[in-house]
């Protein structure tokens, strides 16, 4: 007989869902003071944690460091034996533990109130060792856990990982901390790349800016279109006053219209004006332009004299799109 994966998960599912719902119902002022606590502190945030704690913690840290508090984790057993030196009196330390009588986080409570640092507790009982010491408490207390034995941390830690979710996404709320902010904390990941990366970093510029005069041939514009690479040039007066543009489409629109590639100016088959951007334009932004206006390129312009020439190739190569 085999055995039933699906309703196993489902039940798994069901009960980690039903320990959410409980921490909702009993989010308290005690949040609000974490939250104060948190926000005036003129250290760091330090967490801590036992175990399956332990890692909750890890992640917590991982969180509120990235979205605009300072934070990092110290192990209670290692702080024992001298990681309490990473703790000042002006930091703030979080410490996890779902009985919050774990062994090695009760032994460095006494430590922890002799510096004067702030307390926020993270458990499921307020009249623990842990809930007593600590300003403020947070109580995550799952009813049960997914573990059919009711004993491997399953629900209690789903708990406490999406209580200090709740924590980083109120304290960055709070701070009007911004999508640019999470960039500069993650300037390697794609989000970093679409809010910190300008045109000026991608565009061709110089030599390599296919750049043509309006009165020269369809075959001449042609050819400085293959030079350049890009499916485009810039067509400008002999000011260099950017006219318009000449892309592979004008291309096929000149040869359906049967026009003399040798004796017709570009003048009369580009697309006048062309989609222009200003330098310092985000990357992303002039995505969001291209795609909007269904076009593969635009002409980088400082009072209406272009600088570059940005296509979409460009915009996928640097991991923007």
């Amino acid at each position: 007989m085999s055995f039933d994966y699906l309703a196993s998960a489902q039940r798994t599912l069901g009960i980690e869902v039903q320990a959410l719902q409980k921490l909702t119902g009993d989010l308290d002022q005690q949040f609000s003071q974490a939250c104060e606590l948190i926000l005036n502190t003129q250290g760091r945030v330090i967490v801590t944690g036992m175990g399956k704690s332990g890692h909750i913690g890890n992640k917590i840290a991982a969180t509120l460091a990235s979205t605009g508090t300072p934070a990092f984790f110290v192990h209670p057993g290692e702080a024992s034996h001298g990681d309490m030196g990473m703790i000042t009196s002006d930091d703030v330390v979080i410490a996890l533990s779902n009985s919050g009588s774990s062994g090695e986080v009760v032994a460095i409570l006494p430590l922890i109130a002799r510096m004067g640092a702030t307390l926020i507790g993270v458990s499921s009982n307020p009249d623990s060792p842990l809930g007593r010491a600590s300003h403020a408490h947070l109580l995550v207390a799952a009813e049960r856990e997914a573990c059919p034995l009711n004993l491997a941390p399953t629900a209690s830690t789903t708990a406490a990982l999406a209580m200090g979710d709740a924590l980083a996404v109120a304290l960055l709320e709070a701070r009007g901390f911004t999508a640019e902010d999470f960039a500069f904390s993650h300037p390697g990941g794609a989000l970093g790349r679409r809010l910190l990366m300008k045109v000026d970093d991608l565009m061709h510029t110089g030599d390599a800016l296919p750049c043509v005069n309006a009165d020269v041939s369809l075959r001449d514009a042609l050819m400085e279109v293959t030079r350049g690479g890009l499916g485009i040039t810039a067509v400008v007066d002999p000011q260099r006053q950017l006219l318009g543009v000449f892309t592979d489409g004008d291309l096929r629109r000149a040869l359906d219209a049967d026009l003399d590639l040798k004796n017709t100016p570009v003048s009369e088959a580009m697309t006048p004006g062309g989609k222009r951007i200003a330098p310092g334009t985000l990357a992303a932004e002039a995505a969001h332009i291209m795609q909007t206006a269904r076009v593969n390129a635009v002409v980088v312009t400082e009072q209406d004299q272009p600088l570059g020439i940005l296509n979409m190739h460009d915009l996928m190569k640097a991991g923007v799109l």
